[in-house]
């Protein structure tokens, strides 16, 4: 009988991840060879150009002025490396032609999105729950995680387009399974051989994460103390540092090269990108006054253009950092008026279409069931204290982008993150109605606490 189950659920799992897979192709097809398209989302036309120039052997640069600061044919560092060599990967196989990188990602994106959330899912409810619409379909949290993951606007439209977003989701959703696993090892107090994969494997999510948004790199030490904390609780802590100290190796391993490479090209020190410094700088810019403004990107100060990447990047992150310190009340205002910019979930005059209806059509349909699903969770100690590794990072991520630059696309991961509680909120739901139709007809129906309680265990 349970190998039967088993069976099923792969089934239903591979025929999720073959839906997935056909609606992100699908989206592809229709936005074509065009490289903007959809409008808007500007960084495609970057990562194309990069893409381009790595082929023809110019290495990372333009052939043209390009924004925010960077002379035509000199060395940048503003962009992710990681990405543009694989649009540069799938260039040198088809020639510069977005749609094959649009194919390539969505068949990508579209089986390992879904697929790492449902692992994620197994890691909070590793007990089943099934859901019995009819006797012969039985289906978990975790598969309905995965379903919804598949089905969601966003992702379906982000793993389209030549952008970050859906391989930077898939490598921190890695890094959040591992480091749930690690933290359940380390209280358990397991040997030192089951640890060390772990932690090679956690500081290898986070090191892809890295070169693939550098904006993870302040939740790297804060999930660093977290397993430290978690540890010091079970046992020894020397048992603790050895782990995250060889994560932390990893991590570090992978970015070495590239500040190697902005040494050579700049003669100065760039840990990893130079964007960091105009992100800060051009989100705290005075011309937002309090209402910010996500897709206004400040102007430079004259004289600043063409100045070397690493010496910008230091300056307007001073500069940045005095705006905020010249006026902390605009800063503090402006920050609130980016909660807007972070949740939006509404349709809006200032964007297209098929944004609006992705916008409303994923967000706006899972965020009752994401905060329904927070609820559950709330109501089971064990469950926080087994999984608050997940809600520190939702937490820790949001109030970062609140504080810095907050758009709809960088919520995207704590979407991700949150995903299987939408599953458990779904999970509950259908059992009180199912337990609602069986006491109506005078039959024995499941339990409505059956999730709560399972969690406590």
């Amino acid at each position: 009988m349970r190998a039967r189950m088993k069976q099923r659920s792969n089934t239903y799992l591979a025929t999720i991840l073959v839906l997935s897979v056909l609606l992100r192709v699908a989206v592809a097809v229709y936005l074509d060879d065009e490289v903007d398209a959809p409008p808007l989302l500007t960084d495609q036309r970057s990562y194309h150009a990069l893409g381009a120039r790595l082929i023809a052997g110019h290495g990372f640069s333009f052939d043209r002025d390009w924004y925010p600061f960077t002379p035509a044919e000199a060395p940048t560092a503003h962009w992710s490396f990681l990405y543009s060599l694989f649009v540069a990967g799938v260039y040198a196989l088809s020639g510069a032609h977005p749609l094959a990188a649009r194919l390539t990602q969505a068949i990508l994106g579209g089986l390992a999105l879904p697929w790492m959330i449902y692992r994620l899912a197994r890691h909070l409810f590793p007990s089943p729950h099934p859901i019995s619409p009819s006797p012969h379909l039985p289906i978990s949290p975790p598969l309905l995680a995965a379903l919804i993951a598949a089905l969601y606007g966003y992702f379906i439209l982000y793993a389209a387009t030549l952008m970050t977003e859906t391989f930077y989701i898939v490598v921190v959703l890695w890094s959040l399974e591992r480091g749930l696993e690690l933290v359940g090892r380390l209280r358990a107090q397991a040997p030192m051989r089951h640890l060390w994969p772990l932690a090679a494997s956690l500081g290898l999510s986070l090191g892809v994460a890295t070169l693939l948004r550098q904006s993870i790199l302040p939740w790297v030490p804060v999930l660093f103390l977290y397993l430290l904390w978690a540890g010091w609780r079970a046992g020894p802590l020397r048992f603790t540092v050895i782990p995250v100290e060889l994560a932390g190796l990893i991590v570090s391993a992978c970015i070495l090269p590239w500040t190697a490479r902005n040494y050579v090209a700049y003669g100065d020190f760039l840990l990893l990108n130079s964007n960091a410094g105009y992100a800060l700088y051009s989100a705290q810019h005075p011309m937002h006054g309090t209402n910010f403004q996500e897709f206004d990107a400040a102007p430079l100060a004259e004289g600043w253009w063409g100045r070397s990447e690493p010496e910008l990047d230091r300056d307007l992150m001073r500069q940045g950092v005095q705006f905020i310190l010249d006026d902390p009340v605009r800063y503090l205002l402006l920050s609130l008026s980016r909660v807007r910019a972070f949740f939006e979930f509404w349709p809006t005059p200032d964007t297209t279409l098929l944004n609006n209806v992705g916008r409303t059509a994923s967000f706006g349909l899972s965020l009752p069931l994401m905060l329904y699903g927070l609820f559950l969770a709330l109501r089971s100690p064990q469950f926080l204290r087994r999984n608050g590794l997940l809600f520190l990072f939702a937490a820790f991520h949001t109030l970062l982008h609140l504080l810095t630059w907050a758009m709809v696309r960088y919520r995207l991961p704590v979407d991700a993150a949150l995903m299987p509680l939408a599953a458990l909120a779904l999970t509950d739901l259908v059992q009180r109605v199912r337990s609602a139709i069986a006491q109506r007809t005078g039959h024995r129906g499941m339990s409505n606490s059956k999730i709560i309680e399972s969690l406590r265990h």
